[in-house]
This record gives C-alpha cells, sequence and structure tokens, in this order.
C-alpha cells in the first residue's frame, strides 16, 4: 500500500490562508493526499470568516487550532505550500517547496473571502490535482 503524500500549508498565523488551503485540498482530493497546515506565529483560532467559507462547502473547520511550524512537520511533508511569499522557516523543507500569493482580501467578511477562497482551489486544481 502506498502512502499518500504530505501537503503542508504555511502561512503566518495559520488561522486563515493554509487552514483554507489545508482544508480545500481536503474536500478535492482526500484520497491523494494528506493536507495540514501550520504558521510561523499562530492565532488563538482559525479566521471565522475562513471558517465560514470553508463551511459553505461542506466541510466545518470551526474547531481546529491554530499550530505553529516546526522541523518536524517540516521533515515529514513531501509538499510545502508557502501561501505568502517570504515567509522564514524554522528549517529547511524536506520536501517540494511551492510559493504561492493572494491578495489580502478588502475585509476578513465572509463575502469578501469567497474570491480568495475560489483562487487558491483554482490554484490546487492547476498545481496539485493536475497531471
Amino acid at each position: 500500500m502506498t502512502t499518500k503524500p504530505t501537503v503542508l500549508f504555511i502561512c503566518k498565523h495559520n488561522a486563515g490562508r493554509s487552514q483554507l488551503g489545508a482544508a480545500l485540498l481536503e474536500l478535492a482530493a482526500p484520497d491523494r493526499y494528506t493536507a495540514t497546515s501550520a504558521g510561523i506565529s499562530p492565532a488563538d483560532e482559525v479566521n471565522p470568516s475562513i471558517a465560514a467559507t470553508v463551511g459553505e462547502l461542506g466541510l466545518d473547520i470551526t474547531g481546529r487550532v491554530p499550530r505553529r511550524v516546526t522541523p518536524d512537520l517540516l521533515e515529514q511533508a513531501d509538499i510545502v505550500v508557502l501561501m505568502k511569499p517570504g515567509l522564514e522557516l524554522p528549517a529547511e523543507p524536506r520536501g517540494t517547496v511551492l510559493e504561492w500569493s493572494f491578495p489580502d482580501p478588502t475585509s476578513w467578511s465572509p463575502e469578501d473571502v469567497r474570491p480568495m477562497r475560489d483562487a487558491v482551489a483554482e490554484r490546487i486544481e492547476r498545481e496539485l490535482l493536475q497531471p
């Protein structure tokens, strides 16, 4: 039995972009990848608007707790997706590193977060799911 590659999404606080990336990959390809996330300086909770827009797709992430990226997580990941340019990691990733960038929403309301959610989903489709 082949193990699924692990994709680690990283952002500053592990409350927004990285949670979004992991949740969207989890929804899109649960049989192909193990999706996880972490942050450089974790927040106390997942951004409520991020959780709401993921919830619209059928996945409840409100109970997930932001966590710090560690050298162990970087060693375990087959693919590391940096969701913001210029993040300083605590160690060199073992796997392939992808650096993505998404503009900040106008506000962090669900209405303004949906375009970013859709852009992340499209990037996942294009760069991780296409053969």
